[in-house]
């Protein structure tokens, strides 16, 4: 492609230095020198932990055709005898380059964006089941699998919203596969980072906005400006043959009103216990799914799902919503959310034949554990025992919270390991077990601190009595552990089985 036409695909003002020469075929692009082959366009990024800057000499002498940076071409302190843009802000650059790179896939899609602390891969899942029942080629990425025609792919690692290039690729990708709709699961991260950048969304839903992720965003006002953004795309965005800019906001939730700000076209609200355009009444919960009333501008009608909890109910609300805005008929909308079984370790039932329940689920926030705590004390008469942690290297003010929260919903608690990466496991629960202490919980009597996790998911097996359940919290459908910097296999599915066969065969 040639320089000059991916050069077109930016925003004017990300643009601050264009290169003379512009009619340069590019072959490829990349954002890591060790990848790069000659003729690719090389974007230098500023990370974390390294500056794709200091690596222009490498992607040179690997033959790189053009260089983007924010730099001044003058502040790399080498010869640069190729093309150099200086742009604002490489990282999303990239994003705008990756689209450009692709043919901008998302304007051949109608493109519905999800986004909020808990419940977007089931919100995620909720919508694509009803769009293909109402007869509709639809395809998704969420952080627990990819969705692209008929092909379904797991994302298990620590995933959240893919990198722009692999974004926009699976966008075109679905393309080529004649998809019409695209669903993306946007975190804050994704969203912070530019990850979605260059995707032009129709719909953006949200499910909520909760303490989370301060570890990387600062403050809470910071985390929400952050899933702010996907509602502020909206107006930006590349406006497709009517299909008109929409917003699903929760009524219930304190974000509403400040994100009601950034609508650009329509706002459909949903909800349970303010005023909203689709609301649930007459609702019934039940240990082997729930039922209700969902009232919308079209009509009501009667929905049954096989997901547990009030919690699925305001997915279940939010991605209604999102059929009303699409027109999508009710019965489609009920073949829908009925053909949706669970979503991999979201409130998942693990059973081998005993006497007592094992739930998996992700909560890893303080509002999901207490969600989750309160969701399966209604489906247990015994004793509820626990078994979470929190990751090393993230949000260290929710760990009390949980503790506490822990204490006051559970009978019996056990902490774990969950990602300690390269903090101290033992000073993580120490902070947990300040919350579980404040709620009045002793150690040793009813709540225990087990380092090993498969040991810890072993030990409340181990105490689970007749009727008791066992929540086991916090890794949900992960594959992988992290213990200093290295990923290393891991399976909460693997751990209960093992520890339910070791129960029954003893």
């Amino acid at each position: 492609m040639n320089l000059s036409r991916l050069l077109a695909a930016l925003p004017s003002e990300l643009l601050q230095r264009s290169p003379e020469c512009t009619a340069l075929e590019i072959t490829g692009l990349s954002s890591d020198s060790r990848h790069l082959q000659s003729g690719d366009l090389f974007v230098a990024i500023p990370g974390v932990n390294v500056d794709g800057h200091d690596f222009v000499p490498e992607a040179l002498e690997r033959g790189a055709a053009a260089i983007v940076g924010q730099r001044p071409i003058g502040a790399l302190g080498i010869d640069v005898p190729v093309p150099y843009a200086q742009v604002a802000d490489s990282r999303e650059v990239w994003a705008w380059l990756a689209a450009a790179w692709h043919g901008h896939p998302s304007r051949h899609l109608c493109v519905i964006g999800v986004t909020g602390t808990d419940g977007k891969t089931t919100t995620v899942r909720l919508i694509a089941e009803i769009l293909r029942a109402a007869g509709k080629r639809v395809s998704w990425i969420s952080t627990v699998s990819a969705r692209i025609g008929s092909e379904e792919s797991d994302t298990g690692l620590h995933t959240t919203t893919p990198d722009a290039f692999l974004v926009q690729r699976d966008l075109a990708h679905m393309v080529a596969a004649g998809t019409q709709y695209a669903i993306i699961e946007a975190t804050s991260h994704g969203l912070a980072q530019h990850r979605v950048t260059g995707c032009d969304f129709d719909v953006a839903a949200v499910t909520n906005i909760t303490h989370e992720h301060l570890d990387y965003h600062g403050t809470f006002e910071a985390y929400r400006a952050a899933k702010a953004r996907l509602f502020a795309s909206l107006s930006r965005s590349f406006r497709k043959p009517r299909i008109a800019k929409s917003a699903v906001l929760n009524a219930d939730d304190a974000s509403y009103d400040y994100l009601e700000s950034f609508v650009p076209d329509r706002c459909y609200s949903y909800g349970i216990e303010h005023p909203s355009d689709v609301d649930a009444s007459d609702i019934q919960l039940t240990p082997s799914g729930s039922t209700f009333t969902a009232a919308t501008p079209r009509g009501a009608f009667r929905v049954a799902t096989r997901l547990l909890g009030l919690f699925n109910v305001y997915n279940i609300l939010a991605a209604i919503t999102v059929g009303v805005l699409l027109e999508i008929e009710f019965a489609a909308m009920q073949r829908g959310i009925l053909a949706v079984e669970g979503v991999t370790g979201r409130m998942e039932r693990i059973a081998l034949g005993q006497d007592f329940s094992v739930i998996i689920d992700f909560a890893h926030t303080p509002n999901a554990l207490e969600k989750a705590l309160r969701t399966v004390r209604t489906l247990s008469e015994g004793h509820i025992m626990v078994v979470f942690g929190c990751a090393g290297l993230r949000d260290r003010a929710k760990r009390p919270l949980m503790g506490e929260i822990a204490g006051r919903l559970a009978d019996r608690i056990v902490l774990t390991a969950e990602d300690p990466r390269t903090e101290d496991l033992s000073v993580i629960n120490d902070e947990i077990a300040a919350g579980c202490e404040l709620a009045g919980r002793r150690e040793g009597v009813d709540y225990w601190r087990i380092p090993d996790r498969a040991e810890a998911i072993a030990a409340a097996i181990r105490q689970a009595q007749p009727g008791d359940l066992v929540l086991v919290t916090g890794k949900g459908h992960e594959q992988s552990m992290c213990f200093g910097t290295t990923e290393q296999p891991w399976s909460d599915h693997e751990a209960v089985r093992a520890a339910l066969r070791q129960r029954l065969s003893s």
